[in-house]
């Protein structure tokens, strides 16, 4: 029986992934320890654990409650991962640097000489610029809210150079290589949003043979949602990103072999990444009106023991009348404004079902907010077999000519297809099955 005792640290911790991590790679039990500032410091004097992560707030203080600390740990200045040695005296380590290293290595993002325009400059920042730092960044400007101008560049290892600057100088940043997000913008719930504007960036291209095309890669330590705004902006532009998630979980892996003196294969990364990303995002089902999206929707909800939403149901008691009223006295476009209004709001939520209506496509503005947290699953059922009761526009128009307006639009929109054909809970289980084997 394993009685290693295992945790995190911090206040107020609230709900925290780290316990479902560590337990995917092995290192339980592993327990959420949320205690007072000045519980601190008689917490780790007991020493009753083998090791212990450290978070917010006390990542700086807990540094000076080691015996010991690593070189990374030491320059960065702070500790997120301690260890209880053999012979009874506590290490610090900072894994939050290995997490972000493995961010940029996943990209395969080659920063040497390269110049880093990175937002933010809390708690965060602080292991981003010694990993941007030892993998030869020439140049990190960091972009401080509470700073103005342009900051006194300083040197570190004589090599690279740091310089803190205020927004109203972003414009001189634009010919930066890559763009570090460490920022709370764009995190659940105010989502999506976005810390900078990347189209000046990207505008910015290199010339010559073999020069890049703009920005090399967008990195943002925010894991929800899954799709940040600046990260979808990336997507949109052609830009290499990545997010959080993976940041989060190498950080771990990197701790439980601190924890328990062993070596994990990094392929442990990527599989626990799936696993959680599949956990974590929503599934919204698309398609025609008639498709079946609600009655598959609310059998998938059941099978995995999610909530379920049902976007026409939502706007209907929202508006505390039925869709055909709402089309009868405001129009369709009262309707779509209504649409999208429950869209912002659900579509923030995390490891729900959603139905969407089968008009959701039909407006760009809805894309965002339902593909930064979800699997976007299009729903296709033979045309013949639509019903239009109570469906104005299949109605009105008929269902071939709304399927051919739309079918661009369902098909740019989904991250996956599933056919409804034969029995309810077969189709259920196909739309589970397509959203896990997503990559």
């Amino acid at each position: 029986m394993n009685d290693r005792k295992f945790g995190l640290v911090g206040h107020p911790l609230g709900h925290s992934y780290s316990p479902r991590i560590h337990e995917l790679l092995g290192s339980t039990p592993y327990d959420l320890i949320d205690i007072a500032e000045d519980e601190l410091e008689p917490f780790f004097a007991r020493r009753a654990f083998d090791g212990v992560n450290v978070t917010i707030p006390y990542k700086v203080a807990a540094l000076s409650l080691v015996d010991g600390a690593s070189e990374a740990a030491r320059a960065i200045g702070c500790v997120n991962t301690v260890v209880k040695r053999p012979d009874g005296t506590l290490f610090g380590h900072n894994t939050d640097y290995d997490g972000f290293a493995y961010l940029i290595d996943s990209l395969g993002a080659d920063i040497d000489g390269r110049t880093a325009a990175v937002f933010g400059n809390g708690g965060a920042t602080r292991a981003v610029l010694a990993v941007l730092r030892d993998k030869g960044a020439a140049r990190i400007i960091v972009f401080d809210r509470k700073a103005d101008g342009k900051g006194e560049p300083e040197r570190h290892g004589g090599t690279c150079e740091v310089c803190v600057w205020g927004y109203d100088a972003l414009v001189d940043a634009y010919a930066a290589d890559l763009v570090v997000q460490t920022t709370p913008v764009g995190m659940y719930p105010a989502c999506p949003a976005s810390v900078c504007d990347l189209e000046p960036f990207a505008a910015c291209g290199e010339s010559g043979p073999g020069a890049k095309d703009g920005l090399i890669a967008v990195l943002d330590v925010v894991y929800n949602p899954a799709n940040t705004g600046i990260l979808m902006q990336a997507e949109r532009l052609g830009i290499p990103h990545a997010g959080g998630l993976g940041m989060l979980v190498a950080q771990a892996k990197a701790a439980s072999e601190l924890f328990r003196g062993i070596a994990l294969d990094d392929a442990e990364i990527e599989r626990i990444v799936h696993e959680l990303s599949f956990d974590m995002r929503s599934i919204a089902l698309i398609g025609m009106p008639g498709s079946g999206k609600a009655a598959i929707g609310g059998i998938v909800a059941q099978m995995l023991g999610r909530p379920f939403v049902d976007m026409d149901a939502e706007v209907v008691r929202e508006a505390g009348k039925s869709i055909s009223q709402i089309f009868a006295e405001e129009g369709e476009e009262g309707f779509r404004a209504r649409e999208h209004e429950a869209l912002v709001r659900i579509g923030r939520m995390s490891g729900a079902v959603i139905a969407c209506g089968g008009g959701v496509v039909t407006r760009p503005e809805n894309y965002e907010p339902l593909h930064q947290n979800s699997c976007i699953v299009r729903l296709m059922r033979d045309l013949d077999e639509l019903p239009t009761d109570g469906r104005p526009l299949s109605q009105s128009k008929g269902v071939a000519m709304l399927a051919q307006e739309r079918e661009h639009l369902y098909r740019a929109w989904g991250d996956t297809v599933v056919e409804n054909k034969g029995d309810v809970e077969t189709v259920a289980k196909n739309v589970i099955a397509a959203c896990r084997n997503l990559r």
